[in-house]
């Protein structure tokens, strides 16, 4: 007899395929048998900094969203193509650890009534505070102050997103990420004048892409994904050679009232995993839960780096959404634990046509 195969069972078999992949471990060297970490392994790492406060809230476990947003650029850009309404945008700002700032903002919209996908912009700006330079010279303290400097990055991405069918989409992203470590730096100096000799400055640039994939399996409302973030050539800073965080995730979503009797529109309980491989991190995974009541107000509450980060700890959070005709606002907070370096706190707006 022979045997059938639902593309929902393909589907399925691939994630499990894949499974052994994401969660295997590189913990020993092949010449030493030495266990190692993967730590300080790349750069640009603010491009792997969850910036929106509603995926925050739910550990950034964003990768199997159904009904995307603009915000799906920085999460999973296939998540666009399902996006209610024809437009969307959103923005808000991150007050990070050591008094880093990150401004986030995105734009997405479907021209030409729908048929040709879903178009979007997104950009990132990180703030890092002032700091004094100094450099070593001879005299009584061992150096001279060069002045304060400035560090910054940003990333500004084009996203495009379309549905083949009404469950399964795909998505990409392509981003330029810049950095500038500071303009200017004295880097050579005559010990006994003071005087400047040579300058330099330290900053880069280079061209991203983000790839996503998703599918509704059909079983009740979950949700399948897969994506990669961060692919890009290697980079040089002076002489130091580095990558990007590129991260290999797959997740899934589902609401969790499909198994009850409550009424679906009045109660939503959906419950967001996804598995990550960071290039320059351990293996982990993360998950979320959010509760909707009415499809107005929601409480938020996950877990970006459970058992794997010394300080990085829980995150909570919750938003409101109001809308009249098919204009429809709304706002989000999230907090998140760091541990010894207190609480990070994100707010955002959001709109959508």
């Amino acid at each position: 007899m022979k045997k059938r195969y639902s593309i929902t069972s393909l589907a399925l078999v691939l994630l499990l395929g894949l499974a052994p992949s994401v969660f295997a471990q590189q913990g020993l060297t092949p010449d030493t048998e030495v266990t190692t970490d993967k730590r300080a392994q790349t750069g640009m790492k603010f491009l792997s900094t969850s910036v929106d406060p509603r995926a925050s809230a739910l550990g950034s476990a964003l990768t199997a969203e159904f009904q995307g947003s603009s915000t799906s650029m920085f999460y999973n850009p296939a998540s666009m193509a399902f996006m209610p309404g024809r437009f969307s945008a959103g923005g808000g700002i991150l007050q990070f650890i050591a008094d880093i700032s990150y401004t986030q903002a995105s734009v997405a919209f479907r021209p030409g009534g729908g048929n040709l996908g879903v178009v979007g912009v997104s950009v990132v700006a990180v703030d890092y505070g002032d700091f004094m330079g100094t450099i070593r010279a001879n005299n009584d303290f061992g150096f001279v102050d060069t002045g304060v400097y400035s560090p910054s990055a940003m990333a500004v991405g084009l996203g495009y997103a379309r549905s083949f069918s009404d469950r399964f989409s795909a998505g990409a992203n392509i981003k330029l990420a810049f950095q500038d470590l500071g303009s200017d730096f004295v880097t050579s100096q005559d010990f006994d004048t003071g005087a400047t000799i040579a300058t330099d400055s330290y900053s880069t640039q280079t061209v991203a892409f983000d790839f996503g994939v998703l599918y509704s399996t059909g079983f009740r409302s979950l949700t399948i994904a897969m994506m990669a973030r961060n692919f890009s050539a290697e980079q040089t800073y002076v002489r130091e050679r580095f990558e990007l965080p590129l991260t290999f995730q797959i997740g899934a979503s589902m609401n969790l009232v499909d198994f009850s009797a409550l009424d679906p529109d009045m109660h939503r309980l959906q419950l967001h995993v996804d598995a990550q491989r960071p290039r320059d991190f351990s293996e982990h995974v993360r998950f979320g839960l959010e509760y909707t009541f009415m499809g107005i107000a929601s409480l938020r509450g996950g877990f970006e780096q459970a058992a794997v980060s010394e300080e990085q700890g829980f995150s909570a959070g919750a938003g409101v959404k109001v809308g009249a005709g098919d204009f429809r606002i709304g706002a989000d907070y999230a907090f998140t634990d760091f541990g010894l370096f207190g609480a990070v706190h994100r707010v955002g707006l959001n709109l959508g046509l």
